[in-house]
Order: structure tokens, then C-alpha cells, then sequence
């Protein structure tokens, strides 16, 4: 039987945990003011954040409503789906690192109930 995935969200900003086991940044462009030490990140998978596009439009959506947030996460699993050889090869990394533990994927938004990384973490189970 394959054991659950493990698979946390984590804003950038907090500390490194041990619990984080494998952190990678789901973010398109890095984070102000965090320093790649402070980051403690195993990869940067820019292919698996949502395009610039889809990320300033849900950006300045009307105080992420629901309607927006239905609206990013379709379009966002739209293009997951579609992939490509980058999306590919950062879903190789990512899978790899599940095996053999629990995995952290760190985003920069100040929402933590609604951004890329919670809405690629349902994504990634869902699959």
C-alpha cells in the first residue's frame, strides 16, 4: 500500500523546519527580502507556479473572492495539466522528494488560505 502524501505549505517568511523535509519555492519570482541561506530551499520549481498572467489577475481580484479563487485554482490546474517538459521535469523533482519523505512547498503570498502552493498541493493529490 503507497503510504499518504506529505505534503505542507509554508510561507517563505517562516523558519526552517526539520518537519519541512524537502522545501521547494512554488513562487514565479523570489521573494523580497529572503536571502537563499534564510530560504533553505532543495529546488526553485518555476514551472509549477502559475504563469505571470494568472497570478497578477488573481492578484488584484476583488479581495480574492470566492468566485476568483474558483477561477485562479481552474485556470492554474488547467495549465498544470497541459504541462510541458519544464512541468514535467519539476513534477519528476517533486515526486522523487515524496518518496522518500514529507515535502514543503514555500510561497511568498501574504494569504495563507488562498495562493499557488495551497491550490498546487491539491492539485498534486488530486492527481
Amino acid at each position: 500500500m503507497t503510504p499518504p502524501l506529505t505534503i505542507a505549505v509554508k510561507r517563505i517568511h517562516e523558519p526552517a523546519g526539520p518537519e519541512d523535509g524537502t522545501r521547494f519555492l512554488v513562487d514565479r519570482l523570489w521573494p523580497r527580502g529572503v536571502s537563499k541561506e534564510k530560504a533553505a530551499l532543495t529546488a526553485w520549481l518555476k514551472p509549477l507556479s502559475p504563469s505571470d498572467g494568472l497570478r497578477a489577475e488573481f492578484h488584484h481580484a476583488a479581495a480574492h473572492s470566492d468566485a476568483a479563487w474558483d477561477d485562479f485554482r481552474k485556470e492554474y490546474f488547467a495549465a498544470l495539466d497541459a504541462g510541458g517538459d519544464e512541468v514535467a521535469a519539476a513534477l519528476a523533482e517533486l515526486d522523487a522528494a515524496m518518496k522518500p519523505g514529507p515535502v514543503t512547498l514555500v510561497y511568498a503570498a501574504k494569504d495563507e488560505e488562498r495562493n499557488n502552493a495551497v491550490a498546487l498541493r491539491e492539485w498534486l493529490e488530486r492527481r
